[in-house]
């Protein structure tokens, strides 16, 4: 019975105006429509307060709504994709791929083709490999976001996937990134120490929780210093103990500097700076030059699940994160000639 309901736990906000329930719950619950949530309103899987409502009910500060939603048959098997891949290494036991921007790297909820996984599979067909991407026992070692560039490690076989599951599993995996955030640092580095879990007003974000008031969550440790500082946004490199879904995105937030341009955690607000016309109008140059959250998964360091051999690469910065730099460098430089001037 439970593989074929998805559950969920809404505590709606202090400051909620009231709003219809299945307009409410289209908004906080990322890839499901309003028609699947009132069909499960109009079945009785929708309550808040523990009391079954209607689709019209309308939502108050402090409800507690709970959902039972069936999942809608997906066909999960993976087929070849022709998607180009940047293989940095491949040897017979493992892969080590720099992913691009906006490609996901596993089917999920809203996401069930152009993946990494079919592109994977597209590329063992045209190897004539008989490794199937299908199959459990290998692939994805660990993953990144869809909007986060960088180092991937892909395993061949189920014994690479074993060994390299259980470095990542006891944190003995070397793992940096590299991301520009809003604002400057008083001071050179530092470390987040928090546990991360879902968002409970809206599952599509993680936040961070205390383990009293939120037992599931998971803990999460991301060592930070910085690399560059630029008039109103800063270049800092992360060195993960943990690898949480969002920890940088997370925990970069929870010091008061989100990622730039990081729609989900608050980085698409011009948070520092001036409030002219003319540095708005760079701000938002910026986020078209680097359309997403500018994050990178830069270097990635393991033990070699055979040899034994210590492994380590190095992927430079994508063009975008690249030409956004150098524009921030540009601005400081034209600032700093004006103040001498």
């Amino acid at each position: 019975m439970d593989e074929l309901w998805e559950r969920f736990h809404i505590e709606v906000d202090k400051g909620q105006s009231p709003l219809r329930i299945d307009k409410y719950l289209s908004e906080h619950m990322a890839g499901t429509s309003r028609n699947r949530i009132q069909t499960a309103a109009d079945s009785g899987h929708i309550t808040v307060n523990d009391i079954p409502v209607r689709s019209n009910y309308k939502v108050k500060p402090l409800d507690v709504i709970r959902v039972l939603l069936d999942h809608e048959p997906v066909d999960t098997h993976i087929t070849p994709e022709n998607i180009p891949l940047n293989i940095v290494y491949e040897d017979n036991d493992l892969m080590v791929i720099n992913k691009q921007a906006g490609l996901v790297v596993h089917p999920g909820h809203g996401n069930y083709e152009h993946t990494l996984l079919h592109a994977l599979a597209y590329y063992f067909q045209i190897k004539g490999s008989p490794l199937d991407i299908n199959n459990p026992d290998i692939g994805l070692v660990h993953r990144i976001d869809k909007d986060t560039s960088g180092l991937l490690l892909i395993a061949k076989t189920p014994d690479a996937k074993t060994g390299l599951g259980l470095q990542f599993f006891e944190h003995t995996t070397r793992r940096t990134y590299q991301a520009l955030v809003w604002g400057t640092f008083r001071e050179q580095q530092g470390t987040v120490n928090g546990a991360l879990a879902r968002d409970t007003s809206d599952r599509t974000k993680y936040r961070i929780w205390s383990l009293e008031d939120n037992p599931d969550a998971k803990p999460a440790v991301t060592h930070w210093q910085i690399i560059e500082t630029f008039p109103y946004v800063t270049l800092i490199e992360c060195r993960l103990e943990t690898g949480r879904t969002h920890q940088i995105r997370v925990h970069m937030q929870s010091l008061g500097h989100p990622l730039f341009n990081d729609e989900k955690y608050g980085g698409t607000e011009i948070l520092k700076g001036l409030s002219t016309q003319k540095y708005k109008q760079f701000i938002h140059n910026c986020f078209d030059l680097c359309p997403r959250q500018a994050l990178h998964a830069k270097t990635l360091g393991f033990t070699h699940p055979r040899t034994g051999e210590q492994m380590f690469f190095d992927s430079p910065l994508p063009e975008d994160m690249s030409n956004l730099l150098n524009k921030w460098r540009n601005y400081g430089n034209a600032t700093q000639t004006d103040t001498l001037g």
